[in-house]
């Protein structure tokens, strides 16, 4: 966090200097980018997949998406891989929510990210619970 707020002051001061900005333009600067910084913080900090008996949310950076357990077809492990040109970067496991209607929803849960990569066997226990869950609400929902 540290980091990020020098990585912002050194925007805002290259801002002042390129663009020779004085008095309250600086201070709007200022507080529009520690507004901006502490809405990201908000928003990476609420970043997860949460369950209930209703469906699951998966919040993002940008975005958040609730899908139903009835609407969820299956979900699944993907390798995921990044693409440069022909080149093939995998990077690992996800876990990936198959709508029935063909739509896929990414998750941010990922083996190798912060929440799992000292602690593989965790990835797959939240995997399998994620499996159990929508199997369970299946089983509960009316005909």
């Amino acid at each position: 966090m540290v980091w990020e707020l020098a990585a912002l002051a050194i925007f805002g001061w290259s801002t002042v200097e390129l663009f020779e900005l004085g008095g309250p333009r600086v201070l709007a600067l200022g507080l529009g980018l520690a507004a901006l910084w502490a809405l990201g913080c908000w928003r990476i900090a609420r970043m997860g997949v949460y369950v209930s008996e209703y469906g699951v949310r998966v919040r993002g950076l940008f975005r958040s998406r609730t899908v139903s357990w009835r609407s969820v077809e299956r979900i699944r492990l993907h390798e995921a891989a990044h693409r440069i040109g022909r080149l093939q970067i995998p990077s690992g496991m996800t876990v990936l929510i198959e709508r029935a209607d063909g739509t896929e929803v990414p998750t941010s849960l990922w083996a190798q990210g912060v929440d799992f990569h000292n602690q593989p066997g965790a990835f797959r226990a939240v995997y399998h619970d994620l499996r159990e869950r929508h199997a369970a609400a299946l089983r509960l929902a009316p005909a």
